[in-house]
């Protein structure tokens, strides 16, 4: 028996979703990027939304993207996907649009546009990758660098002092009127995976009833920026950035909850 006798529907136990492009990743080996590509590209196919979705990503790691996802792609500058996304909804409001941002992105050179995006209640999803540092660009120090966490900006670790405290940015974000949905998520074991699926398939879903902004913040870990292994990175993240960084629903409009934590 050939092995194209054995690929048949009622001997399939797991396909690889058609949303992502048959395109070696790139990613370092342990990098979080991937998982959370998958998980986006598997919501994207299963809900139908393939020939509706746009989404934005800038610079940072989070541009190799439109590499692996089959939508419609829109580059932006460094910090300003929102800004981008704001126009793409409002002259396209029945698509569904997303940005794609890491922390040092986000949270530092963009903190303006995704604050003023999330309190107007833009209908867009954005997905926060939080490594605590700037991967792509040496490993500096990022707005979520953690207190007493080594960059190559912080050789001796975060000095609160001297560097000001780790952003907590996603409990911020919580607070504006514009969210409906912003929880904290990981994807380093497949529990968590399922669980940051979920949470973005909630999203997703919040975004299509025009309830206002989803944000899924997901903590992740950068072994090469850390000088790590994949396996020592993923251990150093449960020690030490989730215990500063919770997982979580932060907020859930729909149930009328805001659980951020000061």
């Amino acid at each position: 028996m050939e092995l194209k006798d054995l690929i048949k529907p009622e001997n399939l136990v797991y396909g690889k979703t058609k949303i992502l492009e048959d395109e070696p990743m790139h990613y370092c080996p342990g990098c979080s990027h991937g998982v959370v590509h998958k998980l986006l590209a598997e919501l994207i196919g299963e809900m139908g939304l393939q020939e509706k979705t746009i989404g934005i990503a800038p610079v940072g790691c989070a541009v190799f993207a439109y590499k692996y996802l089959d939508i419609d792609w829109q580059e932006a500058a460094h910090g300003r996907a929102p800004a981008v996304a704001t126009a793409l909804i409002r002259l396209k409001p029945d698509n569904f649009v997303f940005t794609y941002q890491g922390d040092g992105d986000l949270a530092s050179i963009g903190a303006a546009e995704i604050m003023h995006a999330c309190n107007r209640g833009e209908n867009i999803l954005v997905i926060f990758i939080n490594n605590g540092i700037y991967g792509m660009t040496g490993g500096q120090m990022a707005p979520t660098t953690i207190e007493g966490m080594v960059t190559s900006t912080t050789p001796g670790g975060r000095n609160v002092d001297l560097n000001g405290y780790p952003m907590k940015i996603t409990n911020l974000i919580a607070q504006l009127p514009g969210t409906s949905y912003v929880t904290r998520q990981a994807v380093h074991t497949a529990s968590a995976a399922r669980k940051c699926k979920r949470s973005i398939k909630k999203a997703i879903e919040n975004v299509l009833d025009k309830k206002g902004t989803s944000f899924v913040e997901v903590v992740s870990t950068c072994n090469s920026g850390w000088k790590m292994t994949p396996v020592g990175a993923n251990t150093w993240m449960e020690d030490n950035m989730i215990p500063y960084y919770p997982l979580g629903d932060l907020k859930d409009s729909v149930k009328g909850e805001n659980s951020s934590e000061n």
